[in-house]
């Protein structure tokens, strides 16, 4: 059946399309999130469970096995950090009366260097303790907020969500254990979908082999570059004074791996805490250090580190955290780097793609590569024919490497450069 479709209905077809996949993303978000966590905690303990296997002498399911238990130890590692610190910080809040009102009288002097407040304002004053009555009102919101009810429920909620995310961690963890089992019984699987042309095949083993390197390379080194990025600005913070600073290097760690966004939420805590309990100057200080290591680690330590793996577009990643934390949340902001590396990874391998994967990229725009006059001409006169109403006519377009068209090896009509029949 041939069907006739302009431009217009094309494009409409595929904003539909587009529209199709985002919606069953998001109502599917239940299943799809623990799985595409699970492909891609698979894709970098692979190599380790590998290695295992090869080297060691160890039986490949106890090899998958001691990679889970490898994983767990790390992840007990951070949250165990996370379990000391969020204490500490609750600790080190005000428990007196006379420490919360001096306390209130600090954070009121430093922002009155910057702000023109006066000490008998009635919202944000100067709070005096021989007279409770006159005490501004943000005092008592300040209290109401971090009163023991309030913190009881926020733990209370924190707890909650803890035990949710326990269930989905042991999900992923068991999801994970069978996709390094399975793994290259899988692989061979889905190859065998495409086909038995040779050139197919070569083209999704090397699909798979980049989107694995493109995963493995962007989460371990940013694992890496995370935790050197820890260590300096928590040295930084401890040696500035901030109070909480153990806390707000954590979450450096953490929330880098969500890119410009997560960089930038990090760097706030800090900020306050310095501009707060600090004074304004250490604050502005803080936040000319911090700007310019983030700079130097986005743009001379990832690049040097992560290479061409991860060349994706200041643009494309944006739109990328848009889109994800739109479907799928916060877990959606965290997956959307390896996920665009993954799918940058097919765009280039898969023909009338490429040009898509070099719109993600940050190289310079590829020119479009034109055929020679003759092979155009030939072209244009089979499509005219075509166009005149010779339904038998067959137009098949065969290209180098460099521009790649429709034939295919094995294609009974894919001899010559223009063939009509």
């Amino acid at each position: 059946m041939n069907l006739s479709l302009t431009l217009a209905t094309r494009v409409g077809l595929n904003l539909c399309a587009v529209f199709g996949i985002s919606v069953a993303l998001y109502l599917g978000s239940s299943i799809f999130i623990p799985v595409v966590f699970s492909i891609l905690l698979a894709s970098i303990l692979y190599p380790f469970a590998q290695f295992t296997h090869e080297r060691l002498l160890v039986p490949w399911f106890f090899a998958c096995l001691l990679s889970i238990f490898a994983l767990v130890a790390l992840h007990l590692v951070v949250i165990g950090a996370f379990a000391w610190a969020i204490p500490q910080t609750l600790k080190g809040l005000p428990q007196s009366e006379e420490q919360w009102i001096g306390q209130y009288n600090k954070v009121q002097s430093n922002l009155g260097t910057l702000f023109p407040i006066h000490d008998d304002d009635e919202v944000f004053g100067r709070a005096d303790q021989q007279h409770p009555e006159r005490h501004p009102k943000a005092v008592a919101l300040l209290r109401k907020q971090l009163s023991e009810d309030s913190m009881s429920s926020v733990l209370a909620r924190l707890s909650l969500a803890g035990l949710d995310h326990l269930w989905q961690a042991i999900l992923v963890l068991f999801i994970t254990l069978f996709l390094i089992f399975e793994g290259q019984m899988l692989a061979d699987k889905v190859k065998a979908i495409f086909g038995t042309s040779m050139e197919t095949r070569g083209r999704v083993t090397l699909a798979f082999a980049e989107m694995g390197e493109a995963i493995r390379t962007y989460l371990v080194w940013r694992t890496v570059v995370n935790l050197g990025l820890a260590l300096v600005l928590g040295t930084v913070y401890q040696q500035v004074g901030l109070q909480h600073w153990y806390l707000w290097a954590l979450l450096v760690a953490v929330l880098s791996y969500v890119p410009y966004i997560g960089t930038i939420a990090a760097g706030i805590p800090p900020f306050l805490d310095a501009l707060l309990f600090v004074d304004p100057l250490a604050a502005f200080g803080i936040a000319i250090f911090y700007t310019c290591v983030v700079t130097f680690e986005g743009y001379i330590i990832v690049p040097w580190v992560m290479g061409r793996s991860m060349d994706l577009n200041a643009t494309t990643v944006l739109l990328a955290c848009l889109y994800w934390h739109q479907v799928w949340g916060i877990a959606g902001l965290f997956l959307a780097m390896p996920l665009m590396a993954a799918l940058k990874a097919v765009c280039t391998q898969v023909i009338g793609w490429q040009g898509w994967g070099h719109l993600m990229s940050s190289g310079p725009a590829v020119e479009l590569k034109i055929d020679d006059p003759a092979t155009e001409r030939a072209r244009l006169e089979a499509i005219e024919r075509a166009a005149a109403g010779d339904p038998e006519l067959t137009t098949v377009i065969s290209v180098e490497d460099g521009n790649k068209g429709a034939a295919r090896p094995g294609d009974s009509k894919s001899s010559g450069g223009v063939t009509a029949s």
